[in-house]
This record gives C-alpha cells, structure tokens and sequence, in this order.
C-alpha cells in the first residue's frame, strides 16, 4: 500500500538544520524501496513523502523516525492513498 505523508515546515530554521538529515533518511528509505517519491511544494513551506508499507502502522513508524519530525521543525498527517489506475476507459 501507499501512504502519503503531509509534512509542512513550522519552524524555518530549524528546518533548515535538520533537512540535510531528512534527505539522507528518504533516500536511504527510497533504497529500501520503502520510499516511492518524495518532494517539496513550491511554495517552501514543506513537502510530501509517498511511503510504500504493508500497514499504516509500519508507514506510521517510518514516517515518525523522519529527522524533521523527531525535532519538531515539521508536522506530520500521513493518509493511506490509492491512486486511480490511469487512463480511465
């Protein structure tokens, strides 16, 4: 299953600190294949983490373990996702 977490930054600079931590955890997680993509929104004000997970409750642990949520510069909402099988006939 895929599980989407919403990961909006609030505090900057902090943010700022720990991103490189969060990048090298995401990409060790894409490794893993536990990690389908990954980005940030436009707007700099944070980014998503598309997880690949057996339960939400695995999504959940490795969405927790992320550098910037355990230091508190993001907030984390983590939703299962099913994506629509395109194109639709």
């Amino acid at each position: 299953m895929l599980y989407v977490a919403f990961l909006p930054i609030v505090d900057q600079e902090l943010n700022a600190k720990i991103r490189p931590a969060h990048l090298e955890y995401i990409n060790d997680l894409y490794r893993q294949d536990k990690v389908f993509m990954a980005g940030p929104f436009t707007d700099k004000q944070g980014g998503l983490v598309i997880y690949k997970a057996e339960s939400l409750e695995e999504a959940r642990k490795l969405a927790e373990a992320d550098p910037v949520v355990v230091e508190g510069a993001r907030t984390l909402e983590l939703r299962e996702w099913s994506p629509l099988e395109l194109p639709l006939t």
